[in-house]
């Protein structure tokens, strides 16, 4: 037999009406503040939960969030997500987890095969550069909030850190502390946080009149291995190869060092390295790994509380949010 509390059982314990109890938890106009205060109470007395489900048939939502994400076991994500189930669960919601594995045919696959009526609303961090499958959802009612990587052409509301300042804070860093050759080993071509990172390269290296060469730039994917193999190419070539290396992200910064101690060549005095998300690892090699701090979690948090709002209220104005981040130095940019 159920044990579950319902408002019934609220009504029962006050002697008030079920009808009341439920306008005292819906926060209505028409209920005096001493009441709600003593259905409240007593909902915590009785542990009472509210049902999603019916609650769902009554106002014809599910609160579920639907979350479109390339990867769950990188730190960057894995924070984002953290981020973004406390302020769903500080508002009621459930979060269902779709993962692309940064596959761009398994994220259409996914939003090809979702059940709108499942979900009030999507978050998503796209691995394609064309949102057609994303404007198909929007134009059928589903509100959508995208973060981290966005696809700028389409019209809703988007959630970032600050990837060309960041970029651009990064590699002058290497140009303050003497480094003169400076390289970016990038993600792959076409996503716009990836062209917001070079273009910040590029400007700090026009701003500290240092060369660029279109040969030290190196587009691959996100991995440590991309990092090591990006490392290697750029290191084949003595008479023509830098002293200095602007990751896009953490994880190709620390395959750039494994890299270079192959080579057995010094990570801070002669070759300097810096990357981009504060993923622990960074703090954990030795030397430790200089880099940009992105504010994940607060990426997560943020994009959940707007997807909210546009799912309780239709009419919210898309919105983009920029969060900055910051310049962290480790070993491997102080040179003896």
């Amino acid at each position: 037999m159920s044990n579950l509390i319902t408002i019934k059982d609220i009504a029962r314990a006050l002697n008030i009406s079920v009808s009341t109890v439920s306008r005292a938890l819906r926060d209505t106009y028409d209920v005096s503040r001493e009441t709600k205060n003593r259905v409240k109470a007593m909902a915590i007395t009785l542990r009472y939960k509210p049902n999603f489900n019916a609650m769902g048939l009554a106002n014809g939502k599910t609160h579920n969030i639907g979350i479109i994400i390339p990867f769950i076991t990188n730190y960057y994500f894995s924070t984002v997500i953290t981020g973004i189930q406390e302020a769903a669960y500080n508002n009621g919601y459930n979060i269902i987890l779709y993962v692309t594995n940064d596959s761009s045919d398994r994220e259409l696959a996914i939003t090809r095969d979702l059940s709108i009526a499942s979900l009030d609303g999507l978050l998503v961090s796209t691995c394609c550069n064309n949102g057609d499958h994303f404007t198909e959802l929007i134009e059928k009612g589903m509100p959508v909030v995208f973060f981290d990587r966005v696809i700028q052409d389409i019209e809703a509301s988007k959630v970032m850190q600050d990837d060309y300042n960041g970029a651009f804070e990064a590699t002058d860093h290497l140009a303050k502390k003497g480094y003169t050759k400076i390289a970016h080993i990038a993600g792959p071509n076409g996503q716009p946080f990836t062209e917001n990172r070079l273009q910040g390269y590029l400007d700090a290296l026009k701003r500290n009149c240092l060369p660029i060469k279109k040969e030290w730039i190196i587009h691959s994917g996100f991995s440590q291995e991309c990092g090591e193999q990006d490392t290697l190419k750029l290191l084949r070539d003595k008479k023509n190869r830098p002293n200095a290396i602007f990751a896009v992200n953490d994880r190709k910064a620390v395959g750039a060092t494994l890299a270079l101690k192959t080579r057995r060549i010094r990570i801070g005095q002669d070759f300097g390295i810096i990357g981009f998300t504060n993923d622990p690892i960074s703090s954990l090699l030795s030397p430790t790994i200089s880099t940009i701090a992105e504010p994940a979690f607060d990426i997560g948090y943020t994009s959940c509380e707007l997807l909210l709002k546009h799912i309780n209220k239709k009419q919210t104005p898309v919105q983009e949010i920029i969060l900055p981040g910051i310049l962290i130095e480790r070993q491997s940019t102080q040179r003896a």
